[in-house]
């Protein structure tokens, strides 16, 4: 049933590469109902609104290239979908995110469309979508909308959802050096890097910080203890509960003194230079409501400074000035605060560089200690104290220092944050002037603080700004090698978990602990730490998190790649091992080109210099080629492998490097440069060289490696040091008979099968078929026909997982494609659970047979074959199926 609203059906973020984009963008299905067919132009007064309500539509450009196209489509007459991806492109831009990349499309004509817009805040990306459905309708209903109500909501709401400053500045250093970056929820939680130099930053808080350096910096009186402890210079101070002890606790220190809270940050309940039992009594009850307990110390007089310390060295030092206001002779003082809050650069939290002055209690308090009231016009150039301390999160502001700090001033900044086992602190230090040595004067340092602002640094009102966010990722990733993470990601149609084993196993030769995710699981090393198919985005992302690795190898279906789009930021190489029919009618993907173009997103998302390893015998290459060299500010060297010698005049080009069989052996061509590196015979999963799918598979391992920048000797030793390739082509002896496990599930992995077993000793060919019920039904009748034409006997089985099949419907299509192709029905059976095929099987098997078994669920079937004493048969170049040459 038809409506006459805009439905959201579903709405999807795509963080980061997707098929859409390689920017992040949301996908949302609207169903537009009755509007499927009614263009803009016959809803009355539609237009007029829209435009008079959000005027900058007007400029845009639509795909019509110049100023106001979109305007021009409007009065022609588009359709809401299209004016709904305009329209939340349109809001983003008016909260000052810069997106402008949108398209739409018909799913099912008219009413069902998708649409894909770009956003910058994730929060801001989805509410926006949100709030121009609702516009829309509201719209094409006659009604008329406040669009400031839902500008004033937006902007909330996404500066609630943005990083923090010091969080987004070093995010902003992290990706100038190429490191990716990833955030963790909706706070400022982020992760730099990947695997084990990967590190956890939240403001300026790092994951080296123990808790208990943290817990010890926010209790003040303990901090002081430690620091006194290494002779540095601290107010006396003692910690109180009650207003009688902290009158006390002044008369004994003497007057004038300082109350604050005992644990508690940004200048939160400090009062300063107190002289009265009554300022005292006053300033303790505000001081208690942030901490139980509450210090009274010495109020040493001088100037407010912060010093960064970053590491074990002094980046950076600031005065720090109190949020105050300046007389004209004209203004009030609240009027004179509203001038200083229309500052671009004062925001209301820490979202700009510097944060609007709150004429609040505190601030009232301290005018009337002045003598004036908020309605008071001060005298011109007469200053007005709002805050006591310099906090810039309480309207401060700050001058840089940094080349005028005393080196005794930095020096004991260093050694205070060392104390207390701060990799990253803020030191506070009162002195009347910095530039002289605080154990000479008298100043003293007052605070130590965990995740220090830097927004005072970066943005000083006065002085020199200071990168010191560059500081601290510098400190965080020394050097290159600290940043080097190497990732090969593979996609494909067959062959994608052999080169994804044989690239981590070779890469683990050469002493690094390499993560592997594949429809096998994820596994660190050797070791499996999670079962089942992890070949998609989800996966890539938990195994890049883990500490364990130096480098990943990622194996990348289909399947993710749509829903979801990339689990890494780009590879370092990416393989395409082949692309054949195979899924199609899924997830939107109907044609050879649609797949193509979905798994050609692995070859573009490589670093710039990284390498794509492609297949040079399939068809789909060149239009993968031409897809990376139309990247933007991206070089990336294709590297083709062949199992041909002589090479395809389509890629003659000079930046192609060539890894071919040449009679057998593997070389390497680069430029004029060749390099021998193995005999095809000497990699055991070959089988002597018999099985020609694992012999492109070595090849595109070998390609892989190669652009890794490994050594030929290197990739020598390790294909041939590797035997288990559990799962495929897995060979078992079992009173004369062989049997064999492969994961073929799709025609191109049948036809490779099938190939290799023509190759082997056998006088019967026994073959236990099935299909995922996913398959279009040609490509379950075409491994029907298949099966018909290469086995002697065929028991059809069925997965457990129908995937949307009815039970015996994919049987079914098989053995009624294999009778139609010939087969005896005599030498076929249907037995649907795939463990009892197999066991049929072994039941009837002959000495001599060669059974292959296309599975679904592995394990369950080597348990089988485990407990009724079946040998494996480790790949080996003088394995029993190696020598059996027909």
């Amino acid at each position: 049933m038809k409506t006459n609203q805009i439905k959201i059906l579903e709405l999807t973020g795509y963080s980061g590469k997707n098929i859409y984009s390689h920017r992040p963008v949301m996908k949302m299905i609207v169903d537009i109902g009755d509007y499927g067919n009614i263009p803009t132009k016959e809803i009355p007064m539609f237009n007029d609104k829209l435009l008079k309500m959000l005027p900058g539509l007007g400029k845009n450009c639509c795909g019509l290239g110049y100023e106001g196209g979109f305007a021009d489509r409007l009065k022609e007459g588009t359709y809401l979908a299209h004016v709904l991806e305009h329209v939340i492109l349109e809001i983003q831009y008016m909260l000052g995110y810069d997106v402008s990349y949108g398209k739409t499309r018909t799913m099912t004509a008219p009413a069902l469309l998708y649409l894909v817009f770009e956003y910058q805040n994730e929060v801001c990306g989805m509410e926006c979508a949100k709030v121009a459905v609702f516009i829309l309708n509201n719209l094409i209903a006659g009604k008329d909308i406040l669009i400031g109500e839902f500008l004033d909501y937006l902007k909330k709401i996404s500066s609630e959802a943005e990083l923090g400053p010091s969080t987004g500045a070093i995010v902003n250093e992290a990706k100038k050096r190429g490191i990716p970056v990833t955030r963790i929820g909706h706070e400022s939680l982020v992760r730099l890097g990947y695997g084990k130099s990967s590190r956890l930053v939240e403001s300026t808080l790092t994951d080296a910080t123990a808790c208990i350096c943290a817990d010890i910096s926010s209790n003040k009186q303990l901090s002081k203890y430690l620091l006194g402890e290494q002779g540095i210079p601290v107010p006396y101070g003692k910690v109180v509960y009650s207003e009688i002890s902290a009158m006390m606790a002044a008369s004994q220190i003497g007057m004038p003194v300082v109350v604050k809270p005992l644990d508690s940050n940004q200048g939160k309940g400090v009062h300063l230079n107190l002289n009265s039992c009554s300022e005292i009594r006053e300033a303790f009850l505000c001081a208690s409501k942030y901490s139980s307990g509450v210090i009274v110390e010495q109020f040493k007089k001088g100037k407010d400074y912060r010093v960064l310390v970053v590491g074990s060295e002094a980046r950076a030092a600031a005065q720090r000035v109190p949020a105050h206001v300046t007389g004209d002779g004209r203004h009030t003082v609240r009027e004179l605060i509203d001038i200083a809050n229309e500052d671009p650069r004062r925001g209301e939290r820490h979202e700009r560089q510097l944060t609007k002055i709150r004429l609040d209690d505190v601030a009232v308090t301290l005018i009337k200690k002045s003598g004036l009231t908020p309605e008071t016009v001060p005298e011109e150039g007469e200053i007005v104290l709002l805050r006591e301390n310099g906090n810039l999160s309480t309207g401060g502001t700050a001058v840089d220092c940094t080349d005028i700090i005393h080196p005794d001033n930095a020096e004991l900044a260093v050694r205070a944050a060392a104390a207390l086992g701060i990799d990253i602190a803020g030191i506070d230090i009162v002195t009347e002037d910095i530039t002289q040595s605080i154990l000479e004067t008298g100043g003293v340092i007052v605070e130590v603080n965990t995740a220090p602002g830097i927004r005072m640094h970066l943005y000083p009102s006065e002085g020199k700004p200071r990168n010191v966010a560059k500081d601290i990722v510098d400190y965080l990733f020394p050097n290159d090698e600290s940043v080097r993470f190497p990732i090969v990601s593979v996609t494909g149609t067959n062959g994608k978990t052999t080169v994804t084993r044989l690239i981590q196993h070779i890469l683990m030769t050469s002493g690094r602990t390499v993560g592997l995710t594949s429809t096998g699981g994820t596994f660190v090393g050797h070791k499996c730490i999670a079962q089942g198919d992890h070949s998609g985005p989800m996966s890539a992302r938990s195994l890049l998190s883990n500490k364990a690795i130096t480098a990943a190898v990622l194996e990348t279906a289909r399947g993710g790649i749509v829903r979801e789009g990339l689990g890494y930021e780009a590879a370092d190489v990416s393989v395409i091992t082949n692309i054949t029919e195979d899924h199609l009618g899924l997830d939107g993907v109907e044609t050879l080109e649609d797949l193509v173009f979905v798994k050609s997103l692995v070859a573009e998302a490589v670093k710039d210099g990284g390498a794509a390893v492609l297949n040079a015998r399939d068809p789909s290459t060149p239009a993968v080629l031409l897809r990376i060299d139309r990247l933007d500010n991206t070089r990336v060297r294709p590297i083709l492998f062949d199992n041909e010698a002589k090479a395809s005049a389509a890629y003659d080009r000079p930046d192609c490097v060539r890894v071919f069989n040449d009679g057998g052996w593997i070389r390497v061509r680069d430029g004029t440069k060749t390099i021998n590196v193995m005999h095809v015979r000497e990699i055991p999963i070959t089988l002597g060289g018999l099985v020609e799918c694992n012999i492109e598979n070595a090849l595109a391992a070998a390609a892989a490696l190669y652009g890794l920048g490994m050594a030929a000797d290197s990739i020598k030793a390790g294909l041939m040091s590797f035997t288990d390739n559990t799962g495929r082509f897995e060979l078992y002896d079992y009173n004369g008979a062989v049997i064999m496990l492969d994961y073929g599930h799709n025609p191109a992995g049948y036809e490779n099968v099938i190939k290799t077993c023509a190759r082997l000793a056998h006088k019967r060919l026994v073959g236990v078929i099935g299909m995922p019920g996913d398959r279009a039904d040609p490509a379950i009748q075409t491994v029907g026909r298949l099966s018909a034409a290469a086995f002697d006997r065929l028991i059809i089985k069925e997965d457990d997982d129908k995937r949307g099949r009815e039970p015996g419907e994919v049987a079914g299509l098989l053995l009624d494609a294999a009778l139609g192709a010939g087969f005896e029905i005599s030498q076929a059976a249907v037995v649907e659970d795939e463990l009892e095929a197999l066991k049929k099987a072994v039941a009837e098997a002959r000495g001599g047979d060669l059974i292959v078994v296309f599975y679904e669920k592995l394990r369950r079937l080597q348990k089988y074959l485990e407990d009724i004493g079946a040998k494996k048969q480790y790949a080996s170049v003088g394995s029993k199926a190696a020598a059996g040459l027909v």
